[in-house]
């Protein structure tokens, strides 16, 4: 049955022609394949996303894994749906197809011609990235075109000029991509095309900056090569534009999730944490914590953490009189993901802080910590917990006790 569907009046039933042969359901979006059968276009899409190249019902072989909507059918399925109401039944929605391979080559041409005109250009790329932005299978058709390169090029066209209307919807549709590791490598190896995007993260248009904040952590996520990672991390500006975007009023919620993801792949390099912590980064992630969804939150958490490993960082996050108290309060609160990386992050900021420490202490954290040791929570955050605990022995008032017990007894992690 369709998602969200009540369950029918058991004197209803679906016709077996209706139901899809893969899901025994009702079909929503009917397709037929070169076999001749019918599908529901989820079901055999994900039949051959795992691997399969047969037909389910005739285990005759796919020769042609071209899907055609079944208009007919689908038809058929809604009057029955309608016909059956009163029993509970709602009609299924008749499904936008995806955007045929001809028509996005027919755009990106138009979009790439150096001598069409400038409004021709610009017209096919807002097609495209509406195209791009209605779903998945249209990202999925839009990649299968070569179309990021042929973005990449327009967007970079002349990195030294002053960006136009053609190289930002560029950008905001090369955005809603993963960028390979060839076209991650062609922008960061070019100190012009990294200061371009760096550039824009100052744009005065708040979906200019996000969309090249995108594009930046793409690029960064996707680089294997420790120096251009690290090229990246430290061109001038990068932290200070992407902490603009944490800082950014939760009504543009994309601002804040984009700007998250970046500054976690920026701060895995090591070397340029200072500059993170510099543009403001400690401040903007605790003033927002609390706000987090849980994705958010647990990337906002890993990035604490590996910034607490340096010592900017952590005088940084122990100057903020929220760290601790909210560290304290996200143990066992998110996931256990989330507790991993607070457990971590407690962890080095106590080791380093005295003030930090009794903040902990004053928020909670030792009857936490107790429960996280006793919790399903993954060993390396009940190591970290350990540890931790064992280093606020003193703040015990029955410390004695505590310290030889075997559950805090030797741990192979050290502060970071």
């Amino acid at each position: 049955m369709p998602a969200g569907l009540e369950p029918l009046d058991i004197g209803v039933q679906i016709p077996y022609y209706f139901r899809c042969p893969i899901s025994l359901e009702l079909m929503c979006d009917p397709v037929t394949v070169c076999t001749g059968q019918t599908y529901d276009r989820s079901s055999i899409e994900s039949w051959v996303a795992t691997g399969n190249t047969t037909c389910p019902v005739t285990r005759a072989p796919l020769t042609d894994f071209t899907l055609i909507p079944n208009h007919t059918l689908r038809r058929l399925i809604q009057e029955w749906c309608v016909a059956n109401r009163s029993f509970g039944v709602e009609r299924i929605p008749t499904p936008k197809q995806p955007a045929e391979p001809i028509l996005v080559r027919s755009l990106l041409s138009q979009a790439s011609s150096g001598s069409g005109s400038f409004s021709v250009r610009l017209s096919a790329l807002r097609r495209l990235r509406g195209l791009a932005r209605e779903s998945e299978k249209n990202r999925s058709v839009i990649a299968g075109s070569d179309a990021r390169a042929i973005l990449l090029s327009i967007v970079f066209a002349d990195a030294a000029a002053i960006p136009t209307e053609l190289n930002l919807e560029s950008i905001a549709i090369l955005s809603m991509f993963t960028l390979s590791e060839p076209e991650c490598l062609f922008v960061a190896s070019d100190s012009e095309r990294v200061s371009y995007l760096v550039n824009l993260l100052f744009h005065s248009s708040i979906d200019v900056r996000v969309n090249s904040a995108a594009l930046i952590e793409s690029i960064a996520a996707g680089l294997r090569s420790p120096d251009l990672r690290s090229q990246l991390s430290g061109a001038e500006g990068v932290f200070k534009g992407i902490v603009g975007l944490l800082n950014y009023p939760a009504a543009y919620p994309r601002a804040v999730k984009v700007g998250i993801k970046a500054l976690f792949a920026l701060c895995l390099v090591k070397q340029h944490r200072e500059r993170a912590v510099a543009a403001g980064a400690a401040e903007a992630l605790v003033d927002r914590l609390a706000e987090y969804e849980k994705c958010d939150a647990e990337r906002a958490l890993a990035t604490v953490e590996l910034l607490c490993r340096i010592p900017a960082g952590c005088a940084a996050f122990a100057a903020h009189a929220l760290t601790a108290p909210l560290l304290v309060k996200t143990i066992l609160k998110i996931s256990d993901r989330a507790t991993e990386y607070a457990a971590g992050a407690l962890l080095s900021l106590c080791s380093a802080s005295e003030q930090a420490k009794c903040e902990a202490v004053a928020a909670g954290v030792l009857t936490q910590l107790l429960l996280l040791v006793q919790s399903d929570c993954t060993e390396r955050a009940k190591r970290k917990a350990q540890t931790l605990l064992k280093s606020l022995r003193d703040s015990w008032p029955h410390h004695d006790s505590i310290a030889n017990t075997d559950d805090y007894a030797g741990s192979d992690v050290v502060p970071f």
